[in-house]
């Protein structure tokens, strides 16, 4: 037994554990996914963390020595979000044929994300240091953190809201716009990146590339426009 424990101590401040733990836990969420026929209640990204959390807690880790051992796949959020050029050049000559609608959905979508969370929070009594983390919700985490971080906000809150705000709006996408009677992919995977950021976005890559694309140009702008609404919200909000 004492072996065992010195084991498992070895092991747990191993940066390969953590890893290991976050890839085969996606990898099972995966396949459970496919299985489904990517059913939206099946998204890998929910049931990864849920898998992950019972890790955790079974196992008395605290998330600091989690995350130095898996902040490899934090670093991989960066070169992922840049690979979504690739599939933009490929399909430039239908991006560029439906600029002006696309830059109008932009606007509408983005300033309704941000104001309709900002309303019902302060008709909630919702805090002022809380409603700052909750302003950059549907932008991609590592931009809504560091908005929260500059107008002295909990990050940590931030990525919080940003993971449930992406997978709810990955869950409740399709079965939204297939009631909305809304068929175009590009329409569709516009939609999902601007309220759902890059969990929305690998779920319209998971039903059209078409979509995924869209998808990508619509969580890029909308940092962009997010990162200029936000501080004009809040003293608005004052």
């Amino acid at each position: 037994m004492k072996g065992e424990f010195a084991l498992w101590v070895f092991l747990a401040h191993s940066p390969l554990l953590w890893l290991t733990v976050t890839l085969v836990a996606y990898g099972i969420a995966d396949r459970v996914s496919a299985a489904t026929g990517r059913h939206p209640l099946a998204n890998p990204v929910l049931h990864a963390i849920w898998m992950v959390g019972l890790v955790l807690v079974l196992t008395r880790t605290p998330y600091a020595v989690y995350f130095e051992g898996a902040q490899f796949v934090h670093f991989l959020l960066g070169p992922a979000t840049v690979a979504l050029a690739i599939p933009l050049y490929e399909h430039r000559v239908t991006v560029v044929r439906v600029l002006v609608p696309m830059l109008a959905a932009l606007v509408v979508g983005s300033t309704v994300a941000l104001a309709s969370g900002l309303l019902i929070a302060r008709l909630l009594g919702v805090p002022t240091p809380v409603l700052i983390a909750l302003a950059p919700k549907s932008v991609t985490a590592s931009v809504a953190m560091g908005i929260t971080d500059a107008l002295g906000g909990d990050p940590t809150l931030t990525a919080v809201l940003v993971i449930l705000t992406g997978i709810i709006g990955a869950v409740m996408v399709t079965p939204l716009l297939d009631r909305l009677g809304i068929r175009d992919w590009r329409a569709r995977g516009f939609a999902a990146g601007i309220a759902a950021h890059g969990i929305g976005t690998a779920r319209a890559f998971q039903v059209s590339e078409v979509a995924g694309t869209f998808a990508g140009i619509a969580m890029g702008l909308n940092a962009f426009l997010t990162a200029i609404l936000v501080p004009v919200a809040l003293a608005l909000l004052h």
